[in-house]
């Protein structure tokens, strides 16, 4: 029987993930080349795992070595493009994260014994700082769509965690090599890093999805200082886009685009947002979107799908969800309880109890 390693598994899993995150983004490849760039290097270095512990060929330790060195940089270069401005991200910011990787290259040629310290090194200070942007908050993801800025959230902190703990698989081979004489290095190299590739790959794709995802509500329960003048001034600004604009219909809209419009830091304006309405950007949008919502469910006979898409939203799910938590009903029921007497829609919807809701 053919002996396949399961790291070579995980890239087939990884390469799907990336052709379809491709195919999701085409139409912007240029502003998700990050993730793209970030998903291909998971993908090879799990290639490299299973040729190098699935068949003892040692010859791919230095590739796998400077590759290593690239993936913790290419995650904050992927995060750090939902924070910025497209235009921001410029070859002359990038090439800086390059330098680990070409250290490690020259290590490896002139000085192989600090190359181990090196890695774990940038992996900790890339950790931290991908930690550090978590710990800001959802809403500094400002190039992310406001329908699935929650799930780029939770992305970010996976990606964060996962990559401070792999230097960790370096203390335990460690450990290994004195107790046992690396009995069982290999394997524990093979599962901590298929394991972290396999988190590490599915947080990237699920960041740099461009369709909506299902998401939850943010809760901003949290203390936030006193509402100032300058905080109403900005509410009421943002307020004018959407009534005027109806700027919430735009399903590609995110906090990055509503502060250019305005000329303001993306901060300031999710910080007045939060102190004036009480809410996060996300559901400040999405309350407009749903009352755009129930005002064509009242006034118009269109399919509820296509009502869903007019008001400014891509996912069902997330529309059901959002429509539930602002009205507690479901938008078919709603429909029917304010839609008027002897109306087409009413009229076909009542006895329709075993029809699929549209």
């Amino acid at each position: 029987m053919i002996f396949i390693p399961l790291p070579f598994v995980v890239a087939l899993l990884l390469v799907i993930l990336l052709v379809q995150m491709i195919r999701r983004n085409e139409a912007d490849l240029r502003e998700n080349i990050a993730f793209i760039l970030l998903m291909a290097a998971y993908a090879l270095q799990s290639v490299l795992i299973g040729i190098r512990w699935g068949y003892d060929v040692r010859a791919m330790m230095p590739a796998q070595s400077v590759l290593a060195t690239l993936i913790a940089p290419l995650a904050w270069i992927a995060f750090g493009s939902l924070t910025t401005e497209p235009s921001e991200h410029r070859l002359s910011r990038l090439w800086p994260h390059l330098l680990p990787a070409f250290l490690v290259a020259l290590l490896l040629v002139f000085w192989r014994e600090p190359v181990g310290p090196v890695i774990i090194l940038v992996y900790l200070s890339y950790g931290f700082a991908l930690l550090w942007l978590a710990l800001a908050g959802p809403d500094v993801l400002v190039e992310s769509r406001l329908d699935g800025v929650l799930r780029s959230y939770r992305s970010l902190w996976v990606t964060a965690l996962a990559i401070l703990a792999s230097p960790f698989t370096d203390i335990i081979i460690s450990f290994d090599m004195q107790w046992t004489g690396g009995a069982h290095s290999g394997a524990v190299i093979a599962g901590g890093n298929v394991l972290a590739l396999l988190l590490l790959g599915g947080a990237a794709a699920v960041a740099s999805e461009a369709p909506a995802q299902d998401e939850e509500t943010v809760d901003v329960a949290q203390t936030t200082p006193r509402a100032t003048s300058e905080d109403s001034a900005i509410a009421a600004a943002v307020d004018a886009l959407m009534q005027t604009k109806e700027l919430y219909k735009d399903v590609d809209l995110n906090l990055g685009r509503i502060a250019r419009r305005l000329g303001l830091p993306a901060r300031q304006v999710s910080s007045a947002i939060n102190r004036i309405h009480g809410s996060s950007v996300s559901q400040y949008v999405n309350n407009h979107r749903i009352d755009e919502a129930r005002r064509l469910l009242a006034a118009t006979e269109e399919p509820i799908t296509r009502i869903m898409f007019d008001a400014g939203f891509l996912s069902k799910s997330n529309f059901n969800r959002e429509f539930l938590r602002i009205t507690g009903l479901s938008p078919k029921a709603w429909r029917l309880e304010h839609q008027p007497p002897g109306s087409v829609v009413s009229a076909t919807s009542l006895p329709a109890r075993s029809m699929p809701e549209q």
